[in-house]
């Protein structure tokens, strides 16, 4: 059952990671293009900034999954160090429960926010706003997953407790 979790999961997050990458990928473009007609071309775009702010949007959340699988919190890093190793798992425990409620909050009251606004317009281009709002409840969903799946592998004894530093291996 937990190596099917572990699947999925490593699936759900790399299809988030890609995303992230895919939304940078067209937000900085865009934003490049936004700059050239406004300032060099003096007629500036009007659809440009609408499609890389949204973009922008769904790449951080997209992005939240991979940076929770990682437990690359550095606020929480500090605990780390402050607490004995044999209590580390119970640490660990209270991390993922608090993120985990505030992920599902984000996913109970995005999806209601996105059904909401879906008669609301983003500006210059006629599609429902919406859209952009979706990325609240899909990457929190996709960061939901990485939370939980982490905690497993960590209860178990096949990750390590704590964040991963550069040069370790999850």
């Amino acid at each position: 059952m937990l190596q099917l979790l572990y699947g999925i999961e490593r699936q759900t997050t790399r299809l988030a990671l890609m995303g992230a990458i895919v939304m940078l990928a067209i937000s900085v473009t865009l934003g490049f293009y936004q700059v050239l007609t406004r300032f060099v071309f003096d007629a500036p775009s009007t659809w440009s900034e609408v499609i890389s702010r949204s973009t922008m949007i769904w790449c951080v959340f997209l992005g939240a999954a991979p940076g929770f699988r990682g437990g690359f919190m550095m606020s929480v890093e500090v605990i780390y160090k402050l607490v004995p190793g044999r209590r580390l798992v119970w640490v660990e425990l209270l991390i993922a429960s608090c993120c985990a409620l505030v992920l599902m909050v984000l996913v109970y009251f995005g999806t209601l926010m996105t059904l909401r606004v879906q008669s609301q317009m983003l500006s210059g281009l006629g599609i429902s706003i919406s859209w952009a709002y979706a990325a609240m409840p899909v990457g929190a969903g996709f960061a939901l997953i990485a939370v939980v799946t982490r905690l497993a592998a960590q209860i178990q004894g096949q990750e390590s407790i704590g964040p991963v530093h550069e040069g370790e291996h999850a």
